[in-house]
């Protein structure tokens, strides 16, 4: 991958039996595979990067908030970002060490009002067996909320909640 593009204008070669993707024995590729589809929202990408037992977390709003497996974790995903007008995901660097994986990146979410955010993100990745077992995302909440629409809190209050996974003491 050169730097400077975009996850999304990457392919990347991934075989996995077990949901029909293929798997990477680079931790690397298995992450920006992933940030790949995320960057398209093609939620069934997604799933196919996460193992069954994967949590996702926001750590912003903690562990008490968490998603686990991969439907949930799309559930989760979409709250945020499935009503955007568009959504980019902007490369940044990327440092493996074994299993860990972390990710430095920006995203500019824009909503159908006209309001836009870029977000800096460092989002950690744990690659065990090319699936992903643990992805924490680190960005500022109050950041977003000051420029999202004025009903964005609203619509998260109002969100489905079905995918909450309480993983305090596990992260």
């Amino acid at each position: 991958m050169r730097w400077g593009t975009n996850a999304s204008d990457v392919s990347f070669p991934h075989t996995r039996t077990k949901r029909g993707t293929n798997v990477s024995a680079d931790n690397k590729s298995v992450v920006l595979g992933l940030w790949a589809a995320l960057s398209k929202r093609d939620w069934e990408g997604v799933k196919g990067f996460v193992s069954d037992d994967c949590i996702y977390i926001d750590m912003p709003v903690g562990p008490g908030l968490a998603a686990r497996g991969p439907d949930d974790i799309v559930k989760r995903l979409k709250v945020g970002l499935e009503s955007l007008a568009d959504y980019i995901n902007h490369d940044g660097l990327l440092i493996s060490d074994g299993a860990d994986v972390m990710y430095e990146h920006s995203e500019t979410w824009t909503w159908a009002t006209g309001e836009t955010a870029t977000l800096a993100f460092v989002t950690v990745h744990k690659v065990v067996d090319g699936e992903i077992t643990l992805w924490k995302d680190y960005w500022d909440f109050g950041g977003l909320a000051n420029t999202a629409p004025s009903d964005w809190m609203d619509t998260l209050a109002a969100a489905d909640t079905s995918w909450i996974y309480d993983a305090t003491g596990q992260v």
